[in-house]
């Protein structure tokens, strides 16, 4: 079990760029996590790992042996997974990563579903709208917005695509009025979500007719929350997928705008690492993720 111990120290090190980080991930302190990298390199008679104060490196024979220990460790998570594969009920911890808005809107409420087929399953959820690091952040599924991977090792599974809207609240549109032709944004307080990829412009159609408009915000944000309480407040026009505020929409707390224009939709994507074998836990919660957000949106939302 040392032995083992020391591998995954060492591998994690190696790949986090960081004793410290590494021994974060692996539930353990610094000072063990040090110890059993000691340890490994006594056992060999080889330094592994030269480090200052700043920063940390391979030498030539830990880098030789990063890579046969890393095999070794995914050979050892794959037999473990494939033998989990065939179990009744998949067990262990699941991290997973979204926006906020997606984290409230479906997998919060999906958990007690899911926990009652699977109650050896437990979910870790990482609120984040930047894309987290796979190994750094030890994450295992992420839904996401953007349609490649950087990481050829990571796969993408669409999830669905979503229909955004332009909405306000009923006091901003009796101060404003309501814009009847997309160049009319031009003159409005705009809510913005700045992780978009091109936040500033709108590129919305009606049948073949395009229009491009150039916005300003009363209010850019990295987060759909923050930004649809800002429009609930009447502080201004919100850019944002219908599932966030259908309800406020139903409820007459906001008013969708240019309904005859369409913004571009939406992708998202659910992303997990490529394995020989994919683990049970990740493969049963993407499936009832799916098949969840499928049969709790209405089609007006979500277009598979």
């Amino acid at each position: 079990m040392d032995r083992l111990t020391q591998l995954e120290v060492f591998v994690k090190t190696a790949e986090l760029g960081s004793l410290s980080r590494a021994a974060e991930v692996l539930g353990m302190s610094n000072a063990a996590a040090s110890r059993h990298l000691s340890a490994l390199e006594d056992r060999l008679s080889a330094r592994l790992i030269e480090r200052n104060t700043r920063r940390l490196w391979l030498t030539e024979a830990g880098q030789e042996f990063l890579q046969r220990s890393s095999s070794l460790l995914n050979e050892l998570s794959e037999a473990e997974d494939a033998i989990n594969a065939h179990t009744v009920s998949p067990q262990g911890l699941l991290r997973v990563t979204s926006s906020l808005s997606f984290a409230m809107t479906y997998i919060a409420p999906m958990l007690p579903e899911l926990r009652a087929l699977y109650p050896k399953l437990s979910v870790h959820v990482a609120v984040a709208n930047r894309y987290l690091d796979f190994i750094e952040a030890g994450i295992d599924v992420a839904i996401r917005t953007r349609l490649h991977e950087p990481d050829t090792n990571i796969i993408v599974r669409r999830l669905g695509r979503m229909r955004r809207v332009l909405a306000a609240a009923p006091a901003y549109i009796a101060l404003r009025g309501e814009p009847r032709e997309p160049a009319d944004l031009a003159q409005h307080d705009m809510l913005i979500y700045n992780l978009a990829a091109d936040p500033f412009s709108l590129h919305l159609t009606k049948g073949d007719i395009e229009r491009a408009v150039r916005i300003t915000g009363a209010l850019d944000c990295n987060d759909g929350q923050v930004i649809r309480q800002a429009a609930l407040a009447g502080l201004g026009i919100l850019i944002q997928p219908l599932y966030i505020v259908q309800g406020d929409i139903e409820a007459g707390r906001l008013v969708p705008l240019l309904i005859d224009w369409q913004l571009p939709m939406l992708t998202m994507n659910i992303a997990y690492q490529n394995k020989a074998r994919l683990p049970a836990k990740i493969r049963v919660f993407t499936d009832f993720l799916i098949d969840y957000v499928r049969r709790t949106s209405r089609s007006e939302i979500w277009s598979s």
